[in-house]
């Protein structure tokens, strides 16, 4: 009977933390992964144990048995398994809420659904002090039982940690991740209550599984959110990825689904956005009239490839590397978006991390991998700039695609005087209609005149072109002045989430949110 106690400490322990790591890519697919969910998450987990110890240990005290574990263990599994059922209809009502960005309604839901955790991760925490319990035969051997039974327990919790977010999430998704816990739960449950008491007890809670197993059929149907024209969804070990058709239009959304990430449509190759100003960063530099002086261009964050895609048209002998951590984007990317037309060399790796490692040096570094509310704060440092500018030619300029959050300017001024203690010259520029802003730095000194002049020349050659002139057009008549504060982001201090989340709560907390309404 002693296997069977450990088997279930073991698999209670990878549940719990495998939950854990679940609920937060679930609540990330709607919310985002800001410091703020995962603190959340881990915050309540924690008490959620906590409470489950201190029920654990009174309760084998009451009931020293093994079928009272086991059956509380079954108990638990069932409750993973409602998870997905349960906040499944109130994530998408979140989702609508999102999309329309009524805060009341995308908090209660960030609460309900951390809620339905309770009662699985409470059950769950009971596991240990009741197998010390059980376990212990007379008082001396009390540490070493103690600490087997936790050692065991943690071990599990070590398999927990890697087993959704390298196997179960990528394989069958977030939702289908908890059934999968449930079922390997409700198992190992079922056959330790069948050995401590007899096969009938265990056939007791057979209806578990087959309602489980039901209403899973028709609850999960469909896509995992309320939005229009889904052509192809699916989950990775990083993001939530959605494709939507709209108009002809291919459009990439990740995770909470705020923002387009790569946008594609088979007759045009402009659209308005922050990818073309990509395209304008070499002209910061003196005046040249031939594009085909850009030889080599590295994206990081490449994303489905609009930005390439672009760039091969504009610079037609540039060779493009293009740097995404996300293998399934990429798939996707080649899928939806055409991005085998640029032909690039794609990196699959962090974009810091691929670029460091890299012998090349670039005429433009394109860097598209920050959003709120998850900004890669180890892409915003001095270090990581200066790492740029090594791998920048002599001419070379790099160009960043920075969110801001109306007039609240705090991160874009935090990036600008950051990018001007590595860079003799930067610019920023504001995207009409957007929330979107640009700043581009150069290797070498240079005056942002340089645009006019490099516009009037390109719009008298013949051939030029048009996503061209009207990038460099935005580009020069949507620059801004330079900000006079802003802190300096180092590796050793980059409060990244800091700046994003007062940004965030400022916002909401003045009533701004009812301008996007």
């Amino acid at each position: 009977m002693r296997r069977y106690l450990f088997l279930g400490v073991f698999t209670a322990g990878c549940t719990s933390l495998a939950v854990e790591l679940a609920a937060s890519r679930l609540l990330g697919n709607y919310f985002g992964s800001s410091n703020l969910v995962w603190a959340s998450v881990i915050g309540l987990i924690l008490i959620y144990l906590s409470v489950g110890y201190s029920i654990g240990g009174k309760w084998a005290d009451r009931s020293p048995h093994h079928r009272t574990l086991f059956t509380i263990l079954v108990w638990a599994s069932f409750f993973v398994g409602l998870i997905p059922l349960a906040s499944r209809p109130v994530l998408k009502f979140a989702s609508e809420a999102f999309d329309q960005l009524r805060l009341g309604a995308m908090a209660g839901s960030f609460v309900t659904v951390l809620a339905i955790f309770s009662a699985p991760v409470i059950l769950l925490g009971t596991a240990s002090p009741f197998a010390v319990r059980l376990a212990l035969e007379d008082t001396k051997s009390s540490g070493s039982v103690a600490g087997k039974i936790y050692a065991i327990s943690t071990l599990g919790s070590f398999i927990g940690t890697f087993l959704p977010v390298l196997v179960l999430i990528p394989a069958v998704g977030t939702y289908r991740t908890f059934l999968v816990l449930s079922g390997v739960l409700m198992l190992v449950s079922l056959a330790g209550l069948a050995k401590a008491e007899d096969l009938k007890a265990a056939l007791r809670f057979i209806w578990m599984p087959i309602l489980i197993g039901i209403v899973s059929l028709f609850a999960l149907r469909g896509p995992d959110k309320a939005a229009e024209n889904i052509i192809f969804e699916d989950e990775s070990a990083y993001n939530y990825i959605q494709v939507q058709e709209i108009d002809g239009y291919h459009i990439l959304r990740l995770n909470e689904g705020q923002g387009i990430h790569s946008i594609y449509h088979p007759d045009q190759i402009g659209y308005g956005g922050p990818w073309e100003q990509v395209l304008t960063a070499p002209f910061f530099n003196p005046p040249s009239s031939n594009p085909e002086r850009v030889d080599h261009i590295a994206i990081l964050g490449l994303a489905a490839g609009t930005s390439a895609n672009q760039a091969v048209v504009v610079f037609p002998n540039a060779d493009i590397d293009g740097f995404e951590i996300d293998q399934a984007i990429v798939n996707v990317g080649f899928n939806y978006f055409a991005l085998g037309n640029s032909e690039p060399d794609i990196f699959v790796q962090d974009a810091r991390w691929g670029l460091s490692a890299s012998s090349d040096s670039y005429d433009i570094i394109s860097v598209d991998a920050y959003r709120p509310p998850y900004i890669p704060w180890h892409l915003t440092t001095v270090e990581f700039f200066k790492d740029v500018s090594d791998h920048l030619d002599a001419d070379g300029v790099l160009v960043i695609n920075v969110a801001r959050i109306f007039q609240d300017r705090r991160l874009l001024d935090a990036l600008y005087q950051t990018i001007q203690s590595v860079f003799p010259s930067a610019y920023i520029v504001d995207l009409p209609n957007t929330l979107n802003s640009m700043i581009f730095a150069t290797k070498a000194e240079t005056d942002s005149a340089n645009l006019v002049r490099n516009y009037i020349l390109l719009s008298e050659k013949e051939g030029t072109p048009s996503v061209l002139l009207s990038a460099l057009e935005i580009a020069i008549t949507s620059q801004q002045a330079p900000p006079k504060v802003g802190i300096v982001l180092t590796d050793d201090r980059a409060p990244v989430e800091w700046i994003i989340n007062r940004m965030m709560f400022d916002l909401f907390s003045s009533g701004g949110i009812e301008v996007l309404q």
